[in-house]
Order: C-alpha cells, then sequence, then structure tokens
C-alpha cells in the first residue's frame, strides 16, 4: 500500500512563542510528513528541512484569502484565522498538488509518531480524521486533498458572512463540526442512525485520542485524574501514566492556560539546548530533562 502524502497548513503571524524549538523537534522526527507556515516571524535557526516557511505579512495574507474566496476577509486579529482552518485546502489548493492528505494544526502542541496513528490503512477508509469524538479537533485535523472535501466547509449555510465577519465565531469546531456531527442531545442509537443517513458522517472518523487533556473531556478510564508529565523520546510521546501507550501529539493548551502563566518563559524552557537532545519532558513547570 502506498503511503499517503500529508503536509499541514499554518498561517501564524505575529511572534514565535518560546516551546517552538520542541514543536520542530517533533516535527523532524515525523520525516516523511511535511509543514507549510504562512508567516512573517522569520524563518526559525536549525528548522527541519521538512517544515517550510512562506514569508509574507498578515494584511497580504489576508489579502490571498480575500481573493481566493471572494469575501472581504479583512480581520483586526490573526486569531480569526482559526475560524479559516476548514478553507486552508481550498486556499491553498496550489500547495497540495502531489499531496494526498492535507491537515491544520495548532503549534501549542508536540508530535509523537503520526505516521504510526494515522497509518495508512487508516487514511484509506475515510476522507476526514478528527481526534476528538464529538466534534472537529481545531487543534488538529486531517482531510482527503479532493475537491469535495476541499470545498466542503462551502456547505455551511452563510459561511462568507461567518468568515468575513471580524468577530472569531469558532467556526471550524462549531458550524463546519455540524456538518458531519449532528444532534448530539438524541440518545445513543437515534445519533447513530442519523450518522448512517449522512453521507458526510459516513465519510469521516471521529475518535478520541485523549492528546488535550486537563480540559472538559475525561481521560480514557473516564476520571479526570490527567497526566502529570509527558515523555518526548526519539519521535515517540509517552506520559508517566499510560505506561508504553503512545499518543499522536500532546496538546498542552491546559497547562499553556492555567499553571505556566505563574512562571517566567526562561524557568519554562529550563537547559537552553534541551530541545535538540533526543529526550525531553514536558510538565506544569514547563520542559525539563528526563
Amino acid at each position: 500500500m502506498t503511503t499517503p502524502r500529508l503536509l499541514f497548513l499554518i498561517p501564524y503571524f505575529g511572534r514565535w512563542p518560546f516551546w517552538l524549538p520542541f514543536f520542530l523537534q517533533s516535527c523532524r522526527f515525523n520525516p516523511d510528513v511535511q509543514w507549510l507556515f504562512f508567516t512573517d516571524c522569520g524563518t526559525p535557526p536549525n528548522a527541519p528541512d521538512n517544515v517550510r516557511f512562506q514569508a509574507m505579512s498578515f494584511d497580504d495574507y489576508c489579502t490571498t484569502v480575500s481573493a481566493r474566496l471572494r469575501i472581504d476577509f479583512r480581520p483586526q486579529s490573526p486569531y480569526k484565522l482559526c475560524d479559516l482552518k476548514p478553507a486552508l485546502g481550498y486556499v491553498h489548493a496550489d500547495e497540495l498538488v502531489g499531496f494526498d492528505f492535507w491537515g491544520f494544526s495548532d503549534i501549542d502542541l508536540v508530535y509523537g509518531d503520526l505516521r504510526s496513528y494515522f497509518s495508512a490503512e487508516r487514511l484509506q477508509r475515510v476522507d476526514l480524521l478528527s481526534t476528538h469524538e464529538r466534534r472537529i479537533s481545531g487543534h488538529l485535523c486531517l482531510l482527503r486533498n479532493n475537491i469535495r472535501v476541499c470545498e466542503a466547509f462551502m456547505q455551511v449555510p452563510g459561511w462568507q458572512a461567518k468568515l468575513a465577519s471580524s468577530e472569531h465565531n469558532a467556526f471550524d469546531e462549531g458550524a463546519f463540526s455540524r456538518l458531519f456531527i449532528r444532534h448530539k442531545s438524541w440518545p445513543k442509537p437515534l445519533r447513530q442512525l442519523a450518522d448512517a443517513c449522512n453521507p458526510w458522517r459516513r465519510c469521516s472518523e471521529f475518535i478520541e485520542a485523549f492528546s488535550t487533556p486537563n480540559g472538559r473531556i475525561a481521560w480514557h478510564d473516564g476520571s479526570f485524574d490527567f497526566p502529570r508529565r509527558w515523555v518526548w523520546q526519539h519521535g515517540r510521546l509517552l506520559n508517566d501514566r499510560d505506561g508504553e501507550r503512545e499518543f499522536p501529539y500532546f496538546h498542552f493548551i491546559g497547562w499553556k492556560c492555567d499553571a505556566w502563566p505563574a512562571y517566567s518563559e526562561s524557568e519554562l524552557l529550563g537547559d537552553a539546548t534541551l530541545a535538540v537532545q533526543d529526550a525531553w519532558s514536558i510538565t506544569p513547570q514547563g520542559f525539563r530533562e528526563v
């Protein structure tokens, strides 16, 4: 079976976060996956070959989006780009030539072995893969590179107004999710029947990957006793709670928002050379040696 080619599209403007070297190191250990940034932050030193950076201003990027979508896309804040995620495959169709899947991804995360989780067999079965069970995972999602899927966002009623609005309205996890996941309040048997009648749901996968702990979603054992230490080692991602179970990525937004503000960036970074090492850990106190 041919290995599908994957490209993550990430518009990012402003200032690189202090943890970017750790993010990039986790990309480096996924050498057959590609990333493409559209950014005004410059090219980071020692970036891996599978991560490319296309320099442009935020205003120029918005002009590109406006022309491609035929809307007036002029948000005041780059945060509005979150709403744009389901449309990135359409906006950047020229960059996707030769790729089988494209994805959107946040960068407040580190990757494990992506190919182990998103296997060729798994990708063959469906056109969209969400790592949440009940909605599109806005921080990371894979979509097949074909016209139907790249234009799926256009099935959302009033999508032009939603994307053109200067207000962030969670288009990715809200309106776009509802193309696939409907009637959440219905009993499970009725939801399953509705899913079977929904062609978008039939060609998609919504499986909780338990990669965004410390939030509203319980851990895989039903508790809210989350891991307190994640270990990245030679491209594998483990934690202090689940033995040898590997995870596709760790989205550390919970600690970033709740625990890390108590520390300075230098305290959170620890050893300045840590990111380029073959193993390190992530804790509520930041990045540490294993």
